[in-house]
């Protein structure tokens, strides 16, 4: 679309005065008509739009205020949650939630990083970066999960791992270089999905997995667009432009043999509709670890390492 805006607020203005009208008629039985004429305008309006955004438009997207997170997936695709908590070390991190789950009656150990909504729960889950003591509980539910037999999803959403002081004093590059590790090693299936912000090694830490899943407007990256910007450019209000170089979207990454896959999104987004996402989330999932049911736990070991040794453009 030429001339389009770059903030994603700007392109969805139009969208969302049409879904206010939609929503006002709703009261009035005899305004069917209108309503389903305004459904298909505003249906054809989000083609158009979605069809053409740029990268930095979907890393809004992928940082949506109204996005599901990782207990908004929970609640809706599995059958039964039970959250478990602490590292056995230091504390509880709320930035990252563990627990067994069963999704279509498979039992299986789910681990995601949980953003907040209002000040009170963002604070509480430290705006989703967790600190040394989530990774080391991340990794202690994963043990688990191996020892009784139980695969594990991991849903990643976070801008990155905590940089504070109290992080480093703990340990945080030991705890998410552990996980790298330890996950390489895992002898159970693992299917991570990305389903927000992939930021750097905070994100890795639960990536290390035998099929890496992306929903389509989610980013995943070694560091932030604004973050890249104020090294290159000393500026971070070129972040559109380091969106675009950094190729953190999910096309640009499945064409790079990064991630095995794209979860496509409802129309407009996941934010859109959390229902529809999760059904797509769930159908994905299921798909992904019925792919590696025939395999041994040596082969699904093997496999990961593969997947990731063969990652990246090498020269002699």
């Amino acid at each position: 679309m030429s001339g389009q805006p770059t903030d994603l607020a700007e392109l969805e203005r139009p969208i969302l005065e049409l879904e206010a009208q939609i929503h006002a008629l709703e009261m009035d039985p005899a305004k069917v008509k209108e309503m389903e004429k305004l459904r298909k305008k505003v249906d054809k309006l989000k083609s158009e739009v979605f069809s053409s955004i740029t990268d930095w438009q979907r890393t809004q997207l992928a940082r949506h205020p109204r996005r599901p997170y990782t207990l908004d997936y929970i609640e809706r695709i599995c059958d039964r949650f039970e959250e478990a908590h602490g590292d056995r070390n230091f504390g509880d991190d709320a930035a990252i939630v563990c627990g067994m789950g069963w999704i279509g009656g498979k039992p299986m150990m789910i681990i995601g990083q949980q953003k907040g909504r209002d000040t009170k729960q963002k604070i509480l889950r430290n705006f989703g970066m967790p600190k040394p003591e989530g990774y080391r509980k991340a990794l202690r539910f994963m043990k688990m999960a191996e020892k009784f037999h139980r695969p594990i999803l991991c849903l990643i959403d976070t801008p990155g791992a905590y940089p504070g002081l109290d992080a480093e004093e703990r340990g945080q590059a030991e705890a998410i270089a552990r996980n790298l590790k330890e996950m390489a090693k895992l002898r159970v299936p693992v299917v991570s999905v990305v389903v927000g912000e992939g930021g750097s090694g905070g994100a890795l830490a639960l990536g290390v997995a035998n099929r890496v899943l992306m929903l389509e407007y989610a980013i995943y990256s070694v560091i932030t667009p604004e973050g890249c910007a104020s090294i290159l450019w000393k500026d971070a209000a070129q972040a559109p432009a380091a969106a675009e170089a950094l190729k953190l979207t999910a096309p640009n990454l499945l064409a790079q043999g990064l991630i095995d896959a794209v979860v496509p999104e409802p129309l407009g987004g996941a934010h859109s509709n959390w229902d529809k996402a999760a059904v797509l989330v769930k159908t994905a999932v299921l798909n992904a670890f019925e792919g590696l049911a025939g395999l041994s736990p040596e082969e699904l070991v093997n496999q990961r390492y593969e997947k990731f040794s063969h990652m990246g453009s090498f020269s002699s």
